[in-house]
């Protein structure tokens, strides 16, 4: 189809939107590894993992099997109020770089939480309120995650508490005010608050935290008060499950003019924005109907796909949370603060590492300065200011945009936009004054948190 006939935006209509979410571990051949208790080295059952999660979320999680989950009305009506989002045919881009590519972006940032988020915040509220439960806890490191959660139980009327990473509580109060008005607690982490944050803090001084350390207060938080469960904004199968809408909304639009990606990009941290991205696209993959190349991005200062070992470990820094199985640097590996996005996690999503694992998909990191080059650039000649996260997408995007001009090769390159950088300006103001730097971790730096992994089960 000729470039005149794609429009800039595509939108579907309300009747056009999904109304299942997609599991794509029906269709893994190798499902991925089941959580396990770290006491006892055997997969946690529902049992064991309900005085954490709540039990519509613990069936979510642990089921490899049912292919699509039917979304509730009443998160398919929260969901009309931002979705569907737009596809963006980048065409002043491709002008920009002067390149064969057709390039698109499945654009997140259209709602007030600024990032894709939403779209498991209030599904994880919802469960919640359905329950029964006055409240939840969660972390939130850049603070989209905090933010979408904040919001979506201030809708249903739910008590929120956010564990914020210190440094982000830091560089960024701006989203910490947008997390306490819409009513949540914000608490730098590590804090005082908690025992394992007195803990961190006693191990670690000074130091500015990371998405393991707030995991560990705001499990213990949600564990010792009545009421209570915590959620998580990524890396688990449910969040990678509620995702999936924007993977099958990009493949709607997609296919309602013909056209078939040659190659999917998305950022990297916990596997939330990747996962639900490439969702249904894997989906053909795995069944063996379509191939697709699909790039996982991640910072360079937090390179768990590409440097880390894929083995069990914790999720949290205070090593109370179950083991899982996944590209990890070790759970105490704090990244550099000088990493101004929030692709912070030390390991990465089940899921997606079994993926990776298994070569269905590739993965690359990408340095600071160049991701922020990246941004500016598009912020140039899309008029969109990019998170730093999305950054880490826009940035491969182009040198495969630039490979195209090289070789003359029209490719269709599909990336996630994951929201906005509205509230990341102290990250652009490094940038432009030129105080931003690059952190890469050395071998030596790594092998001190792969050093700590936990014995490794049997099974």
């Amino acid at each position: 189809m000729s470039n005149e006939k794609i429009p800039y935006k595509i939108y579907l209509t309300e009747e056009e939107m999904p109304k299942n979410w997609y599991n794509v571990r029906a269709d893994m051949k190798v499902k991925p590894a089941p959580l396990v208790n770290p006491g006892t080295l055997q997969p946690m059952t529902a049992a064991d993992l309900a005085p954490v999660f709540c039990d519509e979320l613990i069936a979510q999680e642990l089921d490899n099997d049912t292919q699509l989950v039917p979304i509730p009305e009443e998160i398919l009506g929260f969901y009309k109020m931002y979705r569907p989002s737009p596809l963006v045919r980048a065409y002043c881009l491709e002008e920009k770089l002067d390149t064969p590519a057709h390039i698109y972006y499945k654009f997140e940032g259209n709602n007030t939480s600024g990032s894709h988020k939403l779209n498991s915040a209030i599904a994880q509220a919802y469960y919640a309120k359905k329950q029964g439960l006055k409240g939840v806890t969660t972390e939130t490191g850049a603070g989209q995650w905090g933010t979408a959660l904040s919001m979506a139980c201030a809708y249903l009327g739910l008590d929120c508490k956010v564990y914020m990473v210190k440094v982000s509580y830091e560089q960024k109060p701006f989203r910490r005010e947008v997390m306490r008005t819409y009513g949540a607690s914000v608490t730098p982490s590590p804090s005082m608050e908690t025992g394992v944050g007195r803990k961190i803090l006693a191990e670690h001084p000074g130091t500015t935290g990371s998405l393991g350390c707030a995991i560990s207060e705001a499990v213990e938080v949600a564990t010792s008060t009545p009421g209570y469960r915590y959620v998580l904004g990524s890396v688990l199968n449910q969040v990678l499950l509620h995702q999936s809408v924007i993977g099958l909304e990009t493949k709607i639009a997609l296919d309602k003019y013909g056209i078939v990606p040659d190659i999917i990009i998305g950022c990297a941290g916990g596997g939330s924005n990747l996962g639900g991205l490439i969702s249904p696209f894997m989906g053909e993959k795995l069944r063996g109907e379509r191939d697709y190349r699909i790039i996982a991005v991640e910072p360079a200062s937090c390179p768990s796909f590409t440097r880390g070992k894929f083995a069990y470990d914790f999720c949290d820094t205070g090593m109370i949370c179950p083991l899982a199985k996944m590209y990890t640097l070790g759970a105490g590996f704090i990244p550099s603060p000088n990493h101004a996005g929030g692709l912070r996690f030390h390991g990465m999503s089940p899921v997606l590492s079994q993926l990776y694992h298994d070569g269905y998909m590739e993965a690359v990191s990408a340095e600071q300065t160049a991701v922020f080059e990246a941004a500016e650039f598009f912020a140039r000649t899309e008029g969109i200011l990019p998170a730093p996260e999305s950054s880490h997408a826009i940035k491969v995007a182009i040198d495969e945009a630039k490979k195209c001009a090289e070789t003359g090769e029209a490719k269709n390159i599909v990336f996630g936009l994951t929201g906005t950088g509205y509230f990341d300006l102290v990250a652009y103001e490094q940038y432009n004054n030129g105080t931003m730097t690059d952190h890469i971790p050395t071998d030596e730096e790594l092998a001190v948190g792969l050093a700590g992994l936990p014995a490794q089960p049997e099974f």
